[in-house]
């Protein structure tokens, strides 16, 4: 009987180390394995938007790749009674920042929250950072310019003023 217990425990540990160490996540995902994709291969896209903050709440995109400039219209669900309208800002300028740096065409991003409606533009967000964004080649250093400028409230309202 105790060699059946051992042989049960030890199983079960076994099993749970396995599973335990494939379990995989896409949160922990390098954004980065999808530099240099296209608008139009819309698998990829969603992977990147699932992954950004807020993903959860998209609950629908449409790719407008029949034309050029090419974008994209990001549809976040209950996002808006969850959250302030800094938020909301700051939230369009993080996704679409990531957008543009891995996305090669992508030339704007229309995000709908709810009753907001947010449209950034690849040109006007490198024209607020004083940088390529396609220049980047790692999350950390993408973050970090990211941080620094939605640290400034008044720098992130002057970004959505007319």
């Amino acid at each position: 009987m105790r060699v059946m217990l051992k042989y049960i425990f030890f199983s079960l540990l076994l099993l749970l180390l396995i599973t335990g160490c494939n379990s995989s996540s896409n949160v922990n995902e390098d954004l980065f394995k999808f530099k240099d994709s296209y608008v139009g291969d819309n698998s990829v896209v969603e992977n990147i938007v699932r992954q950004l903050p807020n993903g959860e709440y998209v609950e629908g995109f449409e790719l407008e790749t029949k034309e050029a400039p090419y974008g994209m219209i990001l549809e976040y669900g209950d996002i808006e009674a969850t959250m302030i309208d800094d938020a909301i800002k700051e939230t369009a300028i993080y996704n679409a920042t990531f957008i543009f740096a891995l996305v090669k065409n992508a030339e704007w991003i229309t995000f709908e929250f709810g009753k907001q409606t947010h449209t950034v533009t690849k040109k006007k967000l490198q024209g607020w950072y004083g940088k390529e964004l396609s220049e980047f080649t790692n999350e950390d250093n993408l973050r970090n310019l990211i941080e620094e400028y939605l640290e400034n409230e008044n720098k992130v309202n002057q970004f959505f003023e007319k």
